[in-house]
This record gives structure tokens, sequence and C-alpha cells, in this order.
């Protein structure tokens, strides 16, 4: 494994994990906030920062597709999650958003942008299996409808990952993603301003715990999390970088289960150990695979020559 490749899959990692934070986190300022104006202001604070860090690309970055990329791929997309996680419970939305791999590779293959292995198609079959059993079995706090914003929100997610290596190609990762913050928290503005703002403030309240939520959010399940993802795909293809995505349910369902008190029968459990075993079946590198099967069909043939008394 060359150095680049093992940098990309490092940061692939850790966005995974700190995205599985990104749901309860929300869940909390959701009590602050409206799900319009929580995408605002989390991808608002982030923005200044990524952009400070990226500012010698940001002129290359700024073109009208990764605008439009920002808009859509960040800015609607975190907007219908906010919407479904208001109405579904935290391990709900979190095992839903492990939809994302397999409609990712599922658009590739169709794009023939890359080839998927046996293994890794099984693994998000496997995957699916288990995001269905744990969304189809009911808990505390979930619904339908926010189960179903949460899972048009994964497929529009699904096709962004796939577009986004075409609009990394050749400028800063930093750069890119501070320009599609940006346009992730104006496109998300109308909606805030149509829907109303702070739900508690009017009370003359101002609640530490959704704060301090959503300045988490900003940082270590915004900044964090999209930057280095953006950092990995410029190594690796995107079926790869998103079966790291199953990284984000792992943790999220565990926070909810943990923390928020969120059912966790044995439907759900089962649903957990399914997708796990399918994260793990998706990410197994194809090569090795290869490698498995010529050792297997060199020892059959020698085997083969050795029995007909050939050398």
């Amino acid at each position: 494994m060359t150095s680049s490749r093992r940098t990309a899959i490092l940061s692939l990692a850790a966005s995974g994990v700190l995205w599985g934070l990104s749901v309860p986190l929300s869940k909390l300022a959701l009590a602050w906030l409206t799900p319009a104006w929580l995408t605002v202001a989390r991808f608002a604070l982030a923005t200044p920062v990524l952009a400070f860090v990226g500012r010698r690309g940001l002129r290359a970055a700024l073109t009208p597709g990764v605008v439009a990329a920002g808009a859509i791929g960040f800015g609607g997309v975190v907007l219908m999650q906010n919407s479904g996680v208001a109405l579904t419970s935290v391990s709900h939305a979190s095992v839903i958003i492990g939809v994302v791999p397999m409609i990712a590779a599922l658009i590739a293959a169709g794009m023939r942008q890359a080839r998927t292995g046996m293994m890794a198609w099984a693994g998000y079959g496997l995957a699916l299996l288990g995001i269905t059993l744990i969304a189809g079995h009911g808990g505390a706090g979930s619904s339908d409808a926010g189960d179903a914003l949460v899972l048009t929100s994964a497929i529009i997610s699904a096709l962004f990952i796939v577009l986004q290596p075409r609009l990394l190609e050749g400028r800063d990762a930093a750069a890119v993603t501070a320009v599609q913050f940006g346009a992730a928290s104006l496109a998300a503005l109308p909606f805030a301003a149509l829907h109303g703002g702070v739900s508690l403030a009017a009370a003359g309240r101002m609640p530490a715990e959704p704060v301090f939520a959503l300045a988490a959010l900003a940082v270590a399940g915004t900044l964090l999390p999209f930057w280095l993802f953006a950092r990995g795909q410029v190594h690796v293809s995107a079926s790869l970088a998103g079966a790291f995505v199953n990284l984000e349910p792992l943790v999220g369902a565990a926070v909810g289960w943990v923390a928020f008190g969120n059912a966790a029968g044995l439907p759900q459990f089962a649903g957990a150990v399914a997708v796990l075993g399918g994260v793990a079946l998706s990410a197994l590198p194809e090569s090795a695979i290869t490698r498995a099967e010529e050792s297997l069909r060199d020892g059959l043939a020698r085997l083969r020559f050795a029995s007909e008394g050939r050398p």
C-alpha cells in the first residue's frame, strides 16, 4: 500500500467515525434550532476556518459546478437529514445512512467509473439487510416519515460521493470543501427564513447543551470529517470511499442506544451485526480476493499435475 493510499484510508476512516457523532449532536441542537437554521449555522460556522486553511486554492475552487454541488450535496442533503432526524430516533437515522455505500457503488457502476467485485456487492447487500431490519422494527422516537427523509438524503449523498472526485481533481480539497460549505449555508437560508428560527430564545433562555452541541457539530461533525473525506476521495475510488460511510451508522446507532435510550431489541442488534458484516465484506480489498483465488487455482493445478506424474 502506497503512502498516499494509506493516508487516504486513514482520512476516510476518521471521517466515518466523526460523522457518526453528527446525528446525535444534531438531535441535541434541534432542541434549540429548526432543521433549516441548524443547516445554515452548521456550515456557516465551519466555512471561515476551512476557507482560511485552503485560501490559496479558493479562486480555482469558485466554479459553478463546485457551488452547485455544495448547495445540493451538502445543503440539500443535510437539510433533509436534519428534518428526518427531528422526526425519528438517533439510531434509526444513523443506521439508515449506511445505505449510502451500496447506492454509491451502483451509481459508479452505472457510470462505469469503477468495477465493484462480488464480495463488495455481497457486503452492500448484507448491510442493506441490516438497515432494513433496524428501520423496519420501530422503536421509541422512530417514525416512517423521518426514516424516509433520512433515506432520501442518503440517496442524494451517494450521488454526490460519486461526482465529487471530478470536482476535486486538480484542486485543493480544503478550498473546494470551504466553497461547498458556503454554498450549502446560503442554499438553506431561504428555507430557514420561511420556517422560523430559534425555538427557545423567545422564552429568554440560552440552553447550554444545544449550543455546545452546535459548536461540536460544526467542528467534529462538519469541518473535520468533510475535509478528511474530501482528502481521501482524491486517492481512492468512489465505491471504496463510500464503504467508510458505514462507520457512521455504527457509531451513531451505538450513541443512540447508550446515550438516548433508543430501542435496542433483538432485531436492532441483529441488524447492527449485519451492517458490521457488510462493512467488513465491502471494505475487503479485491486484490486480496483475487490473489487468494489465483493461489487456490495454482494449488489445484499442482495437485492435478502430481496425480498425473507430471512435474
